[in-house]
């Protein structure tokens, strides 16, 4: 991302109205260069993540710009945190139509800027470009772990326990009610409870506090974007075993508790629907009480939902070990 003075292209002029207030950081180096210039932590290792979302697939086209904005560097945070990583700094690439108010930029840019000073990921640089489809926006975050402490997605083993944090469903189903407000499952909802499922399919709450604590005690971990489900049975597939996941072990908030109590059917979306932005791990059964200690002392909740196994595949059973029908276990693009 290069930006010159006033008297610049229109790029130029946009990059320096919008984003250069934002790229406070001197590795951004005023967004006047090609690129940036990072010195990574001694002693550590970088992580990279990249995630795009976009108008119409992962969010609405009319939602807040300062929700998008939020949107975009919390997913890749919530990477991020997957990992054991802390975050460094984030490159972005914003693709957005030709007409564009500049009201929508302003608003955008401002929770953009807030978010990196936040979760102290500075916007580093990145491209600008015009399209003439919908908003598209990519970040690249970069990480620091210490050097071998980086948690993978492959290192699950038999005789693991299961953990997630937070609570499941909460996006999924407020993308439901978005859809369906007048839906019955959502009638008997209270307005405390339909703004929780709303806000936190807008507002994914990276789980940074909780990348320490992995790094201590996880052996494998990722971020459940696609769907609980699905997500445990890739970490499995990846690190070679199985696993079993207890249902009704699986953390819901009361308002997801609600919905599901209206409508059953929804239970199997809260655990398939993605978009939670929470953290699975697989930790040794000897470490689960501190792991889940630790955690809450970095004020993280933290749920054991089941454990691994020897045996490939992944099932997710009632409360009489039955095995459930999810279907496809998760969201995919393609």
């Amino acid at each position: 991302m290069e930006g010159g003075g006033a008297g610049g292209s229109g790029e130029d002029r946009f990059i320096a109205r919008f984003l250069r207030p934002i790229a406070g950081s001197p590795a951004a180096l005023g967004l006047l260069d090609d690129a940036a210039l990072l010195t990574p932590p001694e002693g550590c290792d970088l992580v990279l993540t990249k995630d795009a979302v976009v108008a119409g697939v992962h969010f609405f086209a009319d939602d807040p710009p300062a929700s998008i904005a939020r949107k975009a560097l919390r997913v890749n945070l919530s990477d991020l945190a997957a990992k054991g990583a802390d975050p460094l700094g984030a490159l972005l690439a914003l693709a957005l139509p030709k007409d564009t108010p500049e009201a929508w930029m302003e608003a955008f840019a401002a929770a953009l800027g807030e978010d990196a000073e936040r979760y102290l990921c500075p916007i580093l640089g990145g491209d600008t470009v015009s399209t003439p489809g919908p908003v598209t926006i990519t970040l690249t975050a970069l990480g620091s772990v210490p050097k071998g402490a980086f948690v993978p997605r492959t290192g699950a083993r038999p005789g693991q326990s299961l953990l997630v944090t937070g609570t499941i469903g909460d996006a999924a189903l407020g993308l439901r009610l978005r859809q369906d407000g007048a839906g019955a499952a959502f009638a008997g909802l209270s307005d405390e409870q339909r703004g929780h499922l709303l806000d936190r399919y807008l507002h994914p709450q990276p789980r940074l506090a909780i990348a320490p604590v992995l790094r201590r005690y996880a052996k494998a971990a990722m971020d459940v974007s696609d769907g609980l489900a699905g997500d445990v049975a890739k970490m499995l597939a990846a690190s070679g075993c199985g696993g079993r996941i207890e249902a009704r072990r699986v953390p819901l908030s009361a308002a997801a508790a609600a919905a599901i109590a209206a409508d059953g059917s929804l239970f199997a979306a809260a655990l398939t629907g993605g978009d939670d932005y929470e953290v699975v791990a697989c930790v040794p059964h000897a470490l689960v009480h501190a792991f889940t200690a630790e955690a809450a002392r970095a004020g993280v909740p933290v749920a054991l939902i089941g454990e691994t196994r020897e045996q490939p595949g992944l099932d997710v059973t009632d409360a009489g070990g039955h095995a459930l029908n999810l279907g496809a276990g998760s969201f995919s693009h393609f």
